[in-house]
């Protein structure tokens, strides 16, 4: 599993011209997921997420989390994290687990984090042509993988 998150003023994904999801301040969550990603990886992955220190205390550091500055989170699927860009000029999607599964895997995603949250949390459409918009903050990004 890997995610790419940025730091965002605010961020919205459309779909077909219509905004499906909208956030303000808070994180943009880019989710790819690979073969041998499973259920059992969801909630550590989250927990990683909604911790991981990118926001500045009052000392201009990054020391405070999207649950300690009660920031917002949208998640958008992006199979093109997973892909092998290490040979060629062109990118490998065999490392890719199969649309079917892992289109669970984020809907099952989206469903923890909006149960175990109390935050606003949108999401994209799986498997969409999608257009997403967003004001980096920082600029701050960051790659996670599990």
């Amino acid at each position: 599993m890997i995610g790419l998150i940025q730091k965002v003023s605010e961020a919205s994904v459309c779909v077909e011209n219509e905004v499906i999801g909208r956030v303000g301040f808070g994180l943009l969550l880019f989710v790819g997921f690979e073969k041998g990603d499973s259920a059992l990886k969801l909630l550590p992955f989250l927990e990683k997420v909604a911790r991981y220190r990118v926001f500045s205390d009052e000392n201009g550091l990054m020391n405070k989390s999207l649950v300690d500055v009660s920031g917002d989170l949208l998640i958008v699927s992006q199979f093109t994290l997973a892909a092998d860009t290490k040979k060629g000029l062109r990118p490998s999607f065999s490392s890719g687990l199969p649309s079917e599964e892992a289109e669970k895997l984020y809907d099952e995603l989206v469903a923890q984090a909006r149960k175990k949250y109390d935050i606003k949390i949108e999401d994209g459409r799986f498997g969409s042509e999608m257009d997403v918009s967003l004001t980096n903050a920082g600029p701050v990004t960051f790659i996670l993988d599990l």
